[in-house]
């Protein structure tokens, strides 16, 4: 298993999906600055974002968390 943070997992997916903080942001509606935080550890998301992040990203929250690599 990695070791892999959240923001990490994050900025990974994102890349993967070649979008932008900003772009993420508005799908998430939230702030980017808020996605800017949590890439770089400073804040966590709440649960529903958490689940709202997985969904949109079609990845498992485990895996967001570092809890499973897929």
């Amino acid at each position: 298993m990695s070791n892999q943070t959240f923001g990490q997992r994050l900025k990974e997916a994102r890349s993967d999906k070649k979008i932008t903080q900003i772009e993420l942001a508005q799908q998430l509606k939230v702030d980017k600055s808020t996605i800017a935080k949590y890439e770089t550890d400073r804040i966590e998301p709440s649960i529903s974002m958490l689940i709202a992040i997985a969904k949109f990203f079609n990845v498992s929250t485990d895996y967001l968390l570092g809890l499973s690599d897929d």
